[in-house]
């Protein structure tokens, strides 16, 4: 995994908040064209790279590339710029945070600006900073100057907290959730490539849209287009070894601990059970997550896609989800592509999914 550090670090300091994915988009397509049999990307902006095409099963290998961000929704006559959340964010997180906002003639930096302590009343300084209450200072003294920057209403911006190593094999970065899972269905079509599954055709897709995709995302699209017999999402979730964790409500996950399989009613029980058994096989460290309800992943979009398709969730362990400096451990990343190319591999030609 080491190797592929530098392409990881590439992937994630990209900017590409929901609905704004192209940039990490069109890097995970050039990678993804050095070893796949065909590149392609579609009009939601998803991105597919595929081994196998007319082979079957056809097996959909799908982690979304988007990650949360901000919208501008106003310039006023001072040249600050208020803003919207693209996702879900603890706006706490925000407050005197520095940004990048994707002007259409490149990145402009700024800051989070906020009412200084000082200058609250005593009741206020103990309520939560909404989102509303915050706008981005990019030092400009207009909003003429704004707009000869380059920027206009509607602009999406990230905030620029970029790729850190830390101790052992852990990094920490904005856009973990989810391009790590984008970067994990890559390299599981990398190891297939240099060990091909017997039988199954594989794409791997970066999907687009699923922190804001309240009808499906790129996910649905992407998996009505590709008509998949089987699918494995690839997400985070939430790791629990850490201080204050409520293990009862989500498991014990921890970072380094290997991949997290999530048993649930968008989880298809046959595909469930080949990942544990895939798992044991190959002697991957696995956890089991129970979500009767809905995962919050593109698996809720896929499993419903036409007349059903039999869908898995890989997760990783994952600190800090929705900050800017969320944490995973390589191990897990590495572990889950080879669990993921090992199942696909273990594919029979006449797999079925229908419980008799």
């Amino acid at each position: 995994m080491e190797e592929r550090v530098d392409f990881l670090k590439a992937l994630l300091d990209e900017s590409g908040p929901s609905g704004f994915e192209v940039r990490p988009a069109r890097l995970w397509r050039r990678e993804a064209s050095d070893f796949a049999d065909r590149v392609w990307a579609d009009v939601h902006g998803n991105s597919f790279a595929v081994l196998g095409e007319d082979r079957r099963p056809r097996v959909m290998l799908a982690g979304h590339m988007d990650e949360i961000g901000l919208q501008l929704t106003h310039i006023d006559e001072d040249g600050f710029l208020y803003v919207e959340g693209i996702g879900g964010w603890d706006s706490q997180v925000l407050v005197g945070q520095r940004v990048r906002v994707l002007g259409r003639d490149g990145d402009v930096p700024g800051v989070m600006g906020k009412k200084p302590i000082h200058l609250m009343k005593p009741e206020d300084r103990k309520k939560v900073t909404e989102i509303r209450d915050l706008w981005i200072d990019v030092g400009a003294e207009s909003r003429d100057q704004v707009g000869e920057m380059g920027i206009r209403v509607g602009d999406p911006a990230v905030l620029a907290s970029g790729f850190q190593r830390l101790a052992g094999d852990r990094i920490a970065s904005r856009a973990i959730d989810n391009r790590v899972g984008a970067f994990v269905v890559l390299e599981a079509l990398r190891l297939l490539k240099d060990d091909p599954a017997p039988h199954a055709g594989v794409v791997a897709v970066a999907t687009s849209q699923e922190e804001i995709g309240y009808s499906g995302g790129g996910a649905r699209s992407s998996a009505f287009s590709l008509e998949p017999d089987v699918a494995v999402a690839v997400d985070v979730t939430f790791a629990t070894d850490v201080p204050d964790a409520s293990k009862k409500e989500v498991g014990e996950h921890k970072i380094g601990g290997g991949p997290v399989l999530t048993r649930g009613s968008a989880t298809h029980p046959l595909v469930m059970e080949r990942l544990i058994d895939t798992a044991e096989a190959e002697e991957i460290p696995v956890t089991l997550h129970a979500s009767p309800l809905a995962t919050r992943t593109d698996a809720d979009a896929i499993f419903l896609v036409r007349t059903g398709v039999p869908t898995g969730l890989v997760s990783i362990p994952n600190r800090y989800m929705h900050s800017p400096s969320e944490l995973v451990s390589l191990s897990d990343l590495e572990r889950a592509a080879q669990l993921l190319a090992a199942f696909v591999r273990a594919l029979e030609p006449d797999v079925s999914f229908i419980q008799e």
